[in-house]
């Protein structure tokens, strides 16, 4: 993996975004020996700024006023054609629009491309009451722009099936749009109090998995665990089509 940059994308708030942030971060320093650059631009919840070991950057694109000035994501875009190296750049609802109408009216996707790299954008999809939503949000990111997609769904808020259990991939919604989805990434549903409850601990701890493996808050079994979620993810993003 060589000068890509990932945007993580979607409208609704609370859906992962920041989780998707930490593990993709974290399947990239795997990949490559370049240099990897993590950005933050929620300005509510700055969440991905505060893993220490990713050295995440924070774009404050707030005012005073608090309201959120478009040029302030200039900051951002040169940040990013400064440097070789692949990036993530993590997203708050309260950016989302903003952001995603900056990218599309400056043409950046292709000043990207045209500066070598290839970017993607990496959209979430939930289950349960949260489907309808981020289905909607799948379609309008997918609608606005024709970049390479990389969806993941959520199984924390349920499964992702309609009232008459037929599942999103099947969905029309999908289908119309799937041509564009170069991997699928799941976050399975596990069991809540043991597989749950230590990447809850891990999350809160704002730790990545090298440093739960050193720690000594975590004891073996809670350490064994949250090395299968991520050996099952990281092994989903080695089949992604990049």
């Amino acid at each position: 993996m060589q000068n890509t940059v990932h945007f993580i994308l979607q409208g609704k708030g609370g859906i992962g975004k920041t989780l998707v942030s930490t593990i993709l971060a974290q399947w990239l320093q795997d990949k490559s020996d370049t240099v990897l650059r993590c950005y933050d631009t929620d300005q509510e919840n700055t969440t991905f700024s505060r893993y220490k070991s990713l050295n995440v950057q924070h774009v404050p694109v707030m005012t005073e006023a608090r309201t959120i000035d478009p040029k302030r994501f200039d900051a951002l875009m040169i940040d990013i054609l400064q440097e070789d190296g692949n990036c993530v750049i993590d997203n708050g609802a309260n950016t989302f629009s903003p952001l995603l109408a900056y990218l599309i009216e400056n043409d950046c996707f292709t000043l990207l491309a045209e500066s070598g790299r290839q970017v993607y954008i990496h959209t979430i999809v939930g289950g349960g009451d949260t489907l309808h939503d981020t289905a909607m949000g799948f379609v309008s990111t997918a609608k606005a722009t024709q970049v390479p997609l990389v969806l993941w769904e959520n199984e924390h808020f349920g499964l992702l099936q309609s009232a008459s259990g037929k599942a999103f991939i099947e969905s029309q919604t999908y289908a119309d749009n799937s041509k564009r989805v170069k991997g699928r990434v799941v976050l399975s549903q596990r069991n809540p109090d043991t597989f749950g409850a230590d990447v809850k601990k891990m999350n809160t701890a704002r730790m990545t998995l090298n440093e739960v493996k050193e720690s000594d808050k975590f004891n073996v079994m809670e350490k064994q665990r949250i090395k299968v979620v991520f050996r099952d993810l990281f092994e989903q993003l080695d089949q992604v089509d990049w």
